[in-house]
């Protein structure tokens, strides 16, 4: 593949519910330039972009591919997204890099919950729709153009009516042209002939759209067409270029990316309307200094890490030194690569605007900046979403655990959005992800790829134990056995307290030496790391010590400290005892029509619901939580409404457990530690 300069350049993302046909449209795409010699499918496990054996498997994406294909002298580099919710994040880092969005949409399911997540995550981006499978059963792409007007705002116009549906389409009347398009299925090839003449009233309708959308994407157009005066044809072409390449318009396609039909009017439109890197803003970035943002990074089996990225500005070289301004390192560049799926070409450079990978970079890591050292330049970073799912995780094989940690450090440097706990009270590792699929995914990938299994288990609560009464209580530490005996002996005052843990000390005359009050509160301490109804940790609590004796000879910090300990237990027991959880603060969004699920599924699992306010078409309900019934949140909101939905969580505090649910949790932890 040639270098391509900035203007021969279109980098758009394909965004889409899962199951619409991104991944099958790409192929079709480059199968149409020649990249490839035969239409791969989905179903046969055998598309250039769906690569990786978890994807063949389940026939679906779960990784962005980058597959750019050449086309009229231009260098498509199409970003080939997954579909679903557990893996937003790769579809984050690609719409950060594109200029440009597809959104394809199935004429027979409409307008999906990811569309709508999806076309959101793009909003900035000049759009083009793919209505896909018109030549399915219940195809229907006028409902399906409604449902796009009805769910999204901004002008959305067709670009083409369909010819025939379902088992008889056969093409697409291109209302630019006016010209009906007669594709031959599979080749992509098509010929053109006059429109029908039972289609040309309701053609004549939507090309009046398509000119008043081509006239408001050029100011000098508009007033033309204000005034009365009708725009030429090749007027109506530069506002419609106009209008898709600045976002202000949205033009729609149809066809069947399986069968090959209606793709290549898309591609032209790509090449001749779609924003060239840096088209918004008119700005030539060329021959400023080099600024690449990485955007992906993956661990190839043959050659190493591979990291890819968005030339945003300069050009870079192989064989190079650049600075990454993030790490603030050297790094030497070998071979620029041009990827397509997990082929590989090298190329001596990559223009402005380009997107290319590099291997073996030392420190190199998502989000940073690839610069110069001379004149550094550090890019915005890439926002990644925050996990929402919480499973404790640890290796079948009990000499794996070295293994596992550092197989999921590796895992982790790919995709952003997994987190790594390593909860020393619980005494578990809690892997944090997106969603159940993103977590089994991951657990297969550690087999795949590392050759470590791993056992899954939901995550333990990390609760308290404190006291409610205030409790006088002695300990005596008396033991004799020949010579220097042991003797220690204490009285605490134990009450309930604000603070994590006070200790206070009202010895007079001498009855325990001060050198043994250290010794006091450090046995204290050391009782408090299990408490004694279900051998929590105790917080809350204020120890004050009193009274007490010693022996000249028998007394020692070890005789105090037991018994500091023997009295702080028979306190617990005495001092009305009860169990703690946290509580978090949760903020949950939803689509207004959700509300009273949400509040009440909220009210089921024990929450206060504390106030809802409104978020742009949703609204956003606030409450209070305990962390127990949160564990599996991210499934039940999931559930609830219909994907639509999302919800972020934060620690807040710490609040006593109603009697029956404390009876239950207390029973289950002595069943587990039997």
């Amino acid at each position: 593949m040639k270098v391509y300069p900035t203007p021969k350049i279109r980098n758009i993302a394909f965004i889409a519910h899962g199951g619409s046909g991104k991944t099958t449209l790409a192929e079709a795409m480059l199968y149409n330039t020649g990249a490839t010699n035969r239409l791969g499918k989905v179903d046969d496990g055998n598309t250039v972009s769906d690569f990786l054996p978890e994807e063949i498997k389940r026939k679906i994406s779960i990784s962005t591919s980058l597959v750019p294909c050449e086309y009229r002298d231009h260098k498509i580099n199409i970003l080939d997204t997954p579909g679903f919710a557990d893996f937003l994040g790769e579809v984050r880092a690609a719409v950060k890099v594109a200029d440009n969005a597809l959104v394809v949409v199935s004429a027979v399911a409409g307008v999906e919950v990811q569309t709508e997540m999806f076309w959101e995550e793009a909003q900035n981006l000049p759009k083009i729709v793919f209505v896909n499978r018109m030549d399915r059963e219940n195809a229907n792409f006028y409902k399906t153009l409604d449902d796009l007007k009805d769910k999204f705002s901004g002008t959305i116009v067709p670009l083409q009516l369909p010819i025939g549906a379902e088992a008889s389409f056969k093409g697409v009347v291109d209302l630019l042209k006016m010209k009906a398009l007669i594709f031959e299925p599979g080749s992509g090839k098509y010929k053109e002939e006059d429109i029908p003449t039972d289609m040309m009233a309701e053609v004549e309708s939507y090309k009046e759209q398509l000119i008043e959308a081509a006239a408001e994407g050029n100011d000098d157009l508009l007033v033309k067409y204000l005034e009365g005066e009708e725009l030429t044809d090749e007027e109506i072409r530069t506002g419609i270029a106009d209008a898709a390449s600045k976002g202000a318009a949205v033009f729609v396609f149809c066809g069947s990316a399986l069968n090959n039909i209606g793709v290549l009017p898309v591609m032209d439109f790509i090449v001749d309307c779609m924003a060239a890197p840096h088209a918004q803003t008119d700005q030539d970035m060329s021959g400023e200094p080099l600024a690449a943002l990485v955007f992906k990074t993956i661990a190839d089996p043959y050659i190493g890490r591979l990291n890819f990225f968005k030339v945003i500005q300069g050009e870079i070289k192989a064989d190079s030194v650049v600075y990454n301004a993030t790490k603030e390192r050297d790094e030497k560049i070998g071979q620029i690569l041009v990827m397509r799926g997990k082929e590989q070409q090298a190329v001596p450079e990559a223009k402005n605007g380009d997107i290319v990978a590099v291997a073996k970079l030392a420190v190199t890591a998502t989000g940073d900046t690839l610069t110069v050292k001379a004149n550094p330049i550090k890019l915005e970073e890439i926002v990644f979403p925050e996990p929402t799912l919480g499973t404790a995780i640890e290796p079948k094989s009990k000499g794996d655990e070295d293994k596992l940690s550092n197989s999921l450090q590796r895992l982790m440097e790919e995709d952003p959005t997994i987190r790594l706990e390593k909860n020393t009270e619980t005494k578990q590792t809690i892997l944090h992800t997106m969603g159940e699929s993103h977590t089994d995914i991951i657990v297969e990938r550690l087999q795949r790829k590392f050759g470590v299994e791993v056992k899954t288990d939901e995550m333990r609560i990390p609760y308290r134990e404190t006291i409610r009464a205030q409790v006088q209580v002695e300990g005596k530490h008396k033991k004799q056995s020949g010579g220097h005996g042991q003797y220690g002996h204490v009285w605490l005052r134990m009450e309930p307290s604000e603070e994590e843990f006070e200790f206070g000390e009202e010895i007079f005359g001498g009855v325990v030496p001060k050198q043994y009050v250290p010794a006091v509160e450090k046995g204290i301490r050391e009782a408090m790391a299990e408490g004694v109804l279900a051998g929590y940790p105790v917080t809350n609590i204020k120890a004050v010590l009193y009274d007490g004796s010693y022996h000249s000879v028998d007394s020692s910090e070890i005789a105090f400290k037991m018994a500091a300990i023997l009295a702080f237990r028979k306190g617990m027991e005495q001092a009305k005892p009860v169990l703690l959880e946290p509580i978090c603060n949760v903020e949950v969004e939803i689509p207004e029509q959700f509300m009273g699920d949400i509040i009440g599924d909220l009210n089921s699992k024990r929450g206060r619901v504390l106030g809802m306010e409104p978020c742009g078409k949703n609204q956003v309900v606030r409450a209070q939580v305990p962390l127990k019934e949160m564990v599996r949140y991210s499934i039940d909101l999931k559930s609830i409404t219909q994907g639509r939905g999302k919800f972020k969580m934060e620690f807040d505090h710490y609040e006593e457990v109603p009697p029956k649910v404390a009876e239950e949790i207390i029973e289950k932890t002595k069943r587990e530690r039997e």
